[in-house]
Formats: structure tokens, C-alpha cells, sequence
């Protein structure tokens, strides 16, 4: 499902497959924006971020680029279809609170709260 085209009012800003040099296993990388310009969501390795877990994480970032931009990772899961598959519910969820610049937090919060783990179910 990974090389699916993204949900409507989304679109791939970048797209990377690499093998790290300590491991011979291919990685993969992918963000995504919203039409908007104001919500970038990003599908990488756990450990890009200095974290000490195996798997991928699904970050967001608001407002990317400005000074007041914010990321937040709302949920990690040991493969990337998975995560992938995971992000793309963030996605459409999203989209489907999402009518304008008013309505942002509210989909922000309605998206996050529907994708991140419950911690019955959070692997730590």
C-alpha cells in the first residue's frame, strides 16, 4: 500500500529508500504535506530522531518552516507499511475535519487522538 498515492488534500514531499551503514537492512523515509502548507506528517525510522527503538515513528509538524512550527510523534510501529498504512488514516481523518484555517487545531487533535496508541496498546 506504501506506494499508493497519498489521501485526498495531501501530497509527497519526499520519498527515500537507503541502507544505513551499520545494518544491511533497506530503510525507508517519506513525508507528506497537507494542501494547506500547514501540516507536514513524516514516516521515518524511530532512530532518526535519537530515539533507542527499533521501528518507524509517525511525526507531524505544524506551521513547517516557521519559527513556531512544532513536531510531536504521535505513534510508533515496528514496520513501515504499517506505519505508512497508519499515517494515511492520520491523513484522511484529518482531511475530513479539516474545512480552513479556523478548523486546523480542532483536525489536528481529532486526527492525533484517533491514530496514537492507546496505552493499553503502546509497546514502550
Amino acid at each position: 500500500m506504501s506506494d499508493e498515492e497519498p489521501p485526498a488534500g495531501w501530497t509527497v514531499e519526499q520519498r527515500r529508500q537507503y541502507t544505513p551503514a551499520d545494518s544491511d537492512r533497506e530503510m525507508e523515509y517519506r513525508t507528506y504535506r497537507h494542501d494547506s502548507g500547514d501540516l507536514r506528517v513524516r514516516v521515518a525510522p524511530a532512530s532518526i530522531d535519537g530515539e533507542d527503538r527499533p521501528g518507524y515513528a509517525i511525526t507531524t509538524t505544524t506551521y513547517p518552516g516557521l519559527e513556531f512550527s512544532e513536531s510531536e510523534t504521535i505513534r510508533y510501529v515496528l514496520r513501515f507499511e504499517g506505519c505508512d498504512d497508519l499515517a494515511r488514516r492520520f491523513m484522511t481523518l484529518f482531511e475530513a475535519q479539516y474545512s480552513g484555517a479556523d478548523t486546523f487545531d480542532a483536525a489536528l487533535e481529532y486526527a492525533t487522538d484517533r491514530t496514537r496508541a492507546s496505552t493499553a496498546h503502546e509497546s514502550g
